[in-house]
């Protein structure tokens, strides 16, 4: 199975934090999976990195290094995985969801027919079928 990870998932995994969860751990060390990380998820480290560096101590250079050392492969952006962020269904009556980056994210998941594995319980209320919610 072809998984992109969301970016506390890889961060959780470069730290081996005790957040990540069991499942999430047991997707990552499969070795019938193929684990992607997304520039989009670089992308949002360096902007939090470089907005308040106390709170993410990790850079966009180390998160891609530590990303690549875990053997994770890089999923980049294109064109196509813009297209759909205007058609995401989600419930009306579910709580707002605006993050630019986990939209970016689903959408890749989805145009390149991976699942996208996150813990984010904002995520677990779009009706994607790409969306592994741990």
């Amino acid at each position: 199975m072809k998984v992109l990870i969301d970016t506390h998932i890889a961060l959780w995994a470069l730290m081996d934090d005790p957040k990540m969860p069991k499942e999430a751990e047991k997707i990552l060390m499969d070795e019938n999976n193929e684990i992607y990380y997304s520039t989009v998820s670089v992308w949002e480290v360096a902007i939090k990195h470089s907005i308040r560096p106390d709170d993410m101590i990790v850079d966009g250079r180390l998160f891609e290094k530590g990303c690549e050392d875990n053997g994770y492969k890089v999923l980049p952006i294109f064109n196509r995985h813009t297209f759909g962020l205007d058609s995401l269904q989600r419930p009306d009556d579910a709580t707002k969801h605006n993050d630019p980056f986990d939209r970016l994210l689903i959408c890749q998941s989805k145009t390149e027919g991976m699942k996208f594995l996150t813990h984010d319980s904002l995520l677990s209320a779009y009706d994607e079928e790409c969306i592994m919610y741990v």
